[in-house]
């Protein structure tokens, strides 16, 4: 199937007082992935629109400030709609924890839906996480936070 649409995607690393980042659990129709918290731009909004949105969607969170950290610089094609080449924006937040409080669940979960947890940034491994952008924009956080050590 040709590539004949653009998907525009917006995602937050969201990192805590801890150097804990957030991370996203997700089912959907039977297929079970690892993201950072985020999803599609819609038609008519602005990515920091997207962005605020999405947060309020998925976590029930109201940011105030984020800072523009990576876009995609590569082709990628989409895992779930294969006529679709992603363009994915990350923003970085800094968030206390007690802002945002998690319960434990078992990995993998087969019910629909979405929770999330709070993960040790030096320990999270690559391959944890599903999707090639995610694991880039892991590894330039990881450097960039490193050069600001």
């Amino acid at each position: 199937m040709p590539i004949n649409r653009f998907n525009l995607r917006v995602y937050a690393l969201i990192l805590n007082e801890f150097d804990e980042i957030l991370l996203s659990d997700e089912c959907r129709n039977g297929y079970f992935f690892t993201k950072f918290p985020g999803g599609g731009v819609e038609y008519g909004e602005g990515i920091i629109d997207a962005l605020k949105r999405e947060l309020c969607e998925e976590l029930n969170l109201s940011i105030e400030e984020a800072t523009f950290f990576y876009v995609s610089e590569f082709f990628q094609k989409s895992a779930f709609k294969p006529q679709d080449q992603l363009i994915s924006f990350y923003y970085l937040i800094h968030l206390k924890k007690d802002k945002f409080s998690t319960l434990p669940y078992e990995i993998p979960f087969d019910e629909e839906g979405e929770r999330q947890r709070w993960v040790q940034l030096s320990e999270l491994v690559l391959d944890k996480l599903t999707f090639p952008i995610d694991k880039i924009a892991l590894q330039k956080l990881r450097n960039f936070n490193e050069k600001s050590i």
